[in-house]
């Protein structure tokens, strides 16, 4: 057992009790899931108007390789609204940001 590890476990649970989720949290989460949506819905219609993605077209090599980039775009920008509607995006950056660069205290 490391005494270490598990201060740090204590840390990210202090952290997701302070947390402040309100209702306008919500709102806004469901806004941005809703553009997401949007973006996969109506990704032909952004080809159409904004052009190709030369990065899209060059990596990923299907047909139509810049609308599976936009209906990817769209169904990021989905997960993360829903993430946020759900103060959960916090809680996944706080732990993302502990593995890459070792962790931190709460003072």
């Amino acid at each position: 057992m490391n005494p270490g590890r598990a201060d740090k476990k204590f840390a990210i649970l202090i952290y997701m009790d302070e947390s402040s989720w309100d209702i306008g949290q919500l709102i806004v989460g469901l806004m941005v899931a809703f553009v997401g949506f949007i973006v996969v819905w109506k990704a032909d219609w952004m080809l159409k108007n904004f052009g190709s993605v030369p990065f899209a077209e060059k990596f990923l090599q299907t047909e139509g390789g810049t609308r599976l980039f936009y209906k990817l775009l769209g169904i990021l920008v989905m997960v993360g609204g829903i993430m946020h509607a759900t103060d959960l995006l916090g809680t996944l950056m706080s732990a993302i940001i502990e593995r890459l660069f070792g962790g931190y205290q709460i003072l």
